[in-house]
């Protein structure tokens, strides 16, 4: 775990590596269950927006792009935050080694004040509370990669 420097939240490379570390712990996700959904996270920063779609199939991430706003409303729901808020929780991850309190997904998205769960469709909102577990232990993940906003 590293604590020197935050993780870049518009970073590409960090949902690869968290994909990839999610893939190598599959023992670990099958006590939290499959989970199958299409997740689409949104990070609005000053200039531009980032936006990636995670696919998560049984106990693995199978997919992963980046994508446009238009494809991104495909998704089963959006989990979109400015960038400040993005970088906050994956900043208290890396210091507790997962998020804690005020910072878990479910905490910041049943808020909605920085970091909101949106779509249209009930069934694909209800994929968020049914996989919050996966989808937290999958973005924990950042506590034990190294990619900080200077080396990205």
């Amino acid at each position: 775990m590293h604590t020197t420097t935050a993780i870049d939240a518009t970073s590409l490379v960090l949902y690869q590596h968290l994909a990839r570390r999610m893939n190598h712990l599959e023992e670990h996700f099958r006590l939290l269950g499959e989970a199958d959904m299409t997740v689409a996270i949104v990070v609005k920063a000053p200039a531009y927006t980032f936006t990636v779609q995670l696919v998560f199939e049984e106990l693995r991430c199978e997919g992963l792009d980046a994508v446009t706003s238009d494809e991104a409303k495909l998704a089963d729901f959006q989990l979109v935050g400015d960038l400040a808020s993005w970088n906050a929780m994956f900043d208290d991850i890396v210091t507790n080694g997962a998020a804690s309190g005020d910072f878990t997904i479910n905490s910041l998205a049943l808020r909605g004040n920085r970091i909101s769960c949106e779509g249209t469709d009930p069934m694909g909102l209800d994929k968020f509370s049914r996989f919050n577990q996966t989808l937290q232990d999958f973005l924990d993940g950042a506590a034990h990669i190294d990619l900080t906003r200077s080396n990205v």
